[in-house]
């Protein structure tokens, strides 16, 4: 299978068949990279065997009110989206995920989101009892199925929870260091935010906000800590000081320099900069919170990049949910939704980075030390090619504001010696 989930190779190469709604519900993880909560997800069916094609996911909201609108937009972006890929849908799969509250049956979850799934115009439930009882199907045992076992030998795997993603993005919930990183916050917006809006020490702040990023990342990179999880977090949560994280959070709100930080993007610079943009992500916090947009942004673009597609897509949706026109995030979600290629942001950015490092780059031909401005001449240089003498005898440059023919000042010198010489031929004629 490739990106857009379409067949490759020989038309006899084995193909997963799933039957009935478990499977369908079984194979869904391994669909997303994780297990979807809370969640509403729409799946494109495409010809008689109903080949999966585009996705799309969104938590269910919370006022039901807004269920109608949401299920409008998320149709139609499911098949916006299909038909610029090459087809519009035959078929869609709607998943409902959301777990029981205490006390409350499955039963009871499945009636309470009806009005969901009406609002998408689905046949919400089979009214055959015989296969579909009111108390519904138990799934298979996990990684036991033969999606399971498929996305096994094809090297898939499931992340966990949605939930569990999102905690890792998420503020910091312990109370002492929530408040000593909300008077950091307040400290670094105090002293940055009017040297950001002042043209003249906006740049020194982009400056010494990369400069501090680089830094950091660098010691993440000889500290690498735990492989993933919770426990990674906490360990790099104790490489960022407060007032580290705070400069770099207000200095990252300027989008010059945040579009800088995006060049992080390959290679061994990129995973430092992944966890060094999550930890940012959780220090965001009180008043803050919105202040995450742009490293969480920076953590699904990284994600996307080095194809973590998953991780992409939870980073940048929570970066949505706090800021639902942050323009750079939703292209981002937009592009990775749609399965486009990230080497064509990668590319615009390395141009980027060559054309300003070129820029910067001091001109071998200038002695150390000498600062001349494009187009303007040193004083006492000459005018012509390095070395060339003005010729014995020729006449010197006149002063800015010489009358020598060319300018206001010479046509006018020209027209009163004009007049002059008719005078005197006159009075000679005479």
């Amino acid at each position: 299978m490739n990106k857009h989930h379409e067949p490759t190779g020989r038309a006899d190469d084995p193909r997963i068949t799933l039957r009935g709604p478990a499977e369908l519900a079984d194979a869904l993880p391994y669909m997303l990279g994780y297990h979807p909560t809370d969640s509403v997800v729409m799946v494109a069916l495409h010809g008689s065997r109903g080949r999966f094609g585009g996705r799309v996911r969104l938590g269910i909201p919370r006022a039901e009110k807004e269920w109608p609108p949401v299920a409008r937009q998320l149709a139609e972006c499911l098949i916006e989206g299909s038909e610029r890929r090459g087809g519009r849908p035959d078929g869609i799969v709607l998943f409902l995920c959301q777990d029981p509250a205490e006390g409350e049956t499955g039963h009871r979850v499945m009636e309470r989101l009806r009005p969901l799934a009406q609002s998408l115009r689905t046949a919400y439930c089979c009214p055959d009892e015989r296969c579909c009882p009111p108390e519904g199907n138990p799934l298979a045992v996990p990684g036991t199925s033969v999606m399971a076992a498929t996305a096994a030998y094809a090297g898939i795997r499931v992340r966990g929870s949605l939930r569990d993603m999102e905690a890792g993005l998420e503020p910091l919930t312990t109370p002492a260091a929530a408040a000593e990183q909300r008077r950091a916050l307040d400290g670094a917006a105090l002293a940055l935010v009017p040297r950001i809006l002042d043209g003249k020490r906006r740049r020194e702040v982009a400056r010494e906000t990369i400069d501090l990023a680089r830094t950091v990342m660098e010691r993440m990179a000889k500290s690498p800590g735990p492989p993933g999880g919770a426990g990674a977090d906490l360990a790099d949560d104790g490489l960022v000081s407060p007032g580290e994280a705070a400069a770099m959070i207000i200095g990252l709100q300027d989008r010059e320099t945040r579009d800088r930080a995006a060049e992080w993007m390959e290679g061994a610079e990129a995973r430092s900069a992944l966890r060094l943009w999550r930890a940012l992500s959780r220090r965001c916090v009180g008043p803050y919170a919105e202040h995450a947009v742009a490293p969480l942004t920076l953590a699904g673009w990284v994600s996307w990049s080095t194809g973590d597609e998953p991780a992409a897509r939870v980073a940048l949706g929570l970066a949505l949910s706090r800021d639902p026109d942050y323009v750079f995030a939703r292209l981002l979600h937009q592009a990775c939704n749609e399965d486009l290629d990230p080497e064509t942001l990668r590319e615009c950015l390395r141009q980027e980075r060559d054309a300003r490092e070129a820029a910067a780059a001091p001109d071998p031909g200038v002695r150390r030390g000498t600062a001349v401005r494009p187009g303007v001449r040193r004083r006492g240089a000459p005018a012509g090619p390095a070395g060339a003498r003005r010729p014995r005898g020729a006449a010197r440059p006149r002063a800015r504001g010489a009358t020598d023919g060319a300018g206001r000042d010479g046509r006018r010198s020209e027209r009163k010696s004009g007049r002059k010489s008719r005078r005197e031929e006159g009075r000679s004629r005479r």
